[in-house]
């Protein structure tokens, strides 16, 4: 049996916590997280401060490529001798303007009688003309319907003569079958101009009209033009 004095000091004994119930266990934890996920983004934000830094020098090398890819026509440009350039310039007036064919600006450039440029520089400005000669010939074809009141196959004799406009057979194709024109009012027109002005009789203006030395109307047109003379 155990002493009174015994059980008195057993029971007067105070019962120790557990270490992980004890506040300041829990506080050690709670700073050694926070110390972990201090460091993590850290980590993270040094990526980034990377990803960063590599995407700032990819956008530097691109933006120099491309200043170097816009300098080479400069010095391209620098090589050639101004004569050229002046050719060239020349040459883009007389498509954009004049809306000549690609031998008639040569022709024109070279000319005694027109720009009296070198060959090698106008061949030059031919070379590097940017230019749509189908559109060319249809504008000239306009013109000559509208102004000169031409027949279909007197305005595409005229885009490909050596003494006219010297565009090329497909070119000239390409104007008429694109051109909008009342070659019924053509003929008229024409034949006013004979009748009225060079006082000619209806049977010769109209044999004028369907002449392939003449206007070159169809005989449906010029029968319309004779009819409606008045």
């Amino acid at each position: 049996y155990q002493s009174q004095e015994g059980k008195n000091m057993k029971g007067n004994q105070k019962v120790k916590k557990p270490f992980y119930k004890k506040i300041w266990f829990w506080v050690v934890v709670i700073i050694i997280i926070g110390a972990i996920g201090s460091q993590g983004g850290d980590k993270k934000d040094d990526n980034s401060s990377l990803d960063q830094s590599s995407a700032t020098s990819s956008q530097t090398q691109s933006a120099q490529d491309t200043q170097n890819n816009t300098e080479e026509p400069a010095e391209q440009e620098d090589n050639v001798p101004q004569e050229y350039k002046n050719a060239l310039k020349s040459a883009q007036t007389y498509s954009e303007y004049m809306h000549m064919s690609k031998q008639g600006i040569y022709d024109q450039l070279i000319s005694e009688y027109g720009d009296q440029f070198p060959a090698e520089a106008a061949q030059y400005a031919i070379d590097n003309l940017k230019a749509d000669y189908n559109a060319n010939a249809l504008e000239s074809a306009k013109s000559y319907s509208d102004n000169m009141h031409m027949s279909k196959q007197g305005i595409y004799d005229q885009l490909i003569s050596e003494h006219g406009e010297k565009f090329t057979p497909d070119q000239a194709q390409y104007a008429v079958d694109n051109l909008v024109a009342d070659y019924n009012q053509n003929a008229l027109e024409t034949a006013k101009t004979y009748y009225n002005d060079m006082s000619m009789s209806k049977d010769a203006v109209r044999e004028q009209l369907v002449s392939e030395y003449g206007e070159k109307f169809t005989a449906e047109q010029a029968d319309y033009a004779i009819a409606n003379l008045g």
